[in-house]
């Protein structure tokens, strides 16, 4: 209970009542692979912050090249004289100057291209790491989408023929008991074998129920396990 709450962001102590029966038994039909992965590398936070990681790392190797250039510097200055000539008395008149500086990169090298070298690594390794998550992704929803097929299959099979079987079988077996042609024995193990059926039909969609969860948050979509 307390660990649900955390979950949910609720008070540790909040009573956590479970419904009496599954609001919901329906199995979606799910896209495909590539339709998944599309959405991931849309909806998915984690690619989206690798992504501006590899475009930042971009414009820092931009950045550092542009360090082999000059770099000019222009400047202008205007100065105000208050002071006379000494020799004709006459007031000195204001000026005007004007700076061009020129800095050269002389030691690209051993400077400008260590930068250079360390921006591009750095852009590789964020590659990678784009890559790996990418990767990362895709192997969750192929995972969780077969776990998901396989899982529903099962809940198909339980559905439609394990339990509605083993419900006839026990109906069956009573009414034979009713008219003594079946023993009591054989009433209890039909009705056990429907229990194990439909605890197994359970088991089963809440496998499927949590694949689709899965594979909802490794998409980045929450409407595919709604």
């Amino acid at each position: 209970q307390a660990e649900l709450n955390a979950l949910l962001n609720w008070p540790a102590n909040r009573p956590v009542t479970l419904p009496g029966a599954p609001p919901n038994e329906t199995l979606p039909k799910l896209p495909d692979e590539a339709e998944l992965l599309e959405q991931a590398a849309v909806n998915r936070p984690l690619l989206a912050a690798h992504r501006e990681m590899v475009e930042a790392a971009r414009d820092r190797v931009d950045l550092a090249k542009k360090d082999y250039y000059p770099n000019f510097r222009l400047g202008a200055a205007y100065g105000f004289r208050q002071a006379e000539d000494r020799l004709t008395g006459e007031q000195l008149p204001d000026f005007l100057s004007l700076t061009l500086s020129i800095n050269v990169p002389i030691y690209s090298g051993s400077r400008q291209s260590k930068a250079v070298e360390q921006r591009a690594a750095e852009l590789s390794q964020g590659r990678y790491m784009l890559n790996d998550a990418l990767r990362a992704v895709e192997a969750a929803i192929s995972r969780n989408r077969a776990q998901y097929a396989s899982a529903s299959q099962q809940v198909l099979l339980f559905r439609s023929a394990i339990v509605p079987q083993a419900q006839q079988t026990v109906e069956s077996m009573l009414a034979g008991y009713q008219v003594n042609r079946v023993d009591f024995l054989n009433v209890v193990n039909a009705q056990l074998r429907l229990y194990d059926a439909q605890i197994n039909y359970w088991e089963a969609l809440s496998e499927a129920k949590q694949a689709l969860a899965r594979l909802a948050a490794a998409a980045g979509e929450e409407a595919l396990y709604e």
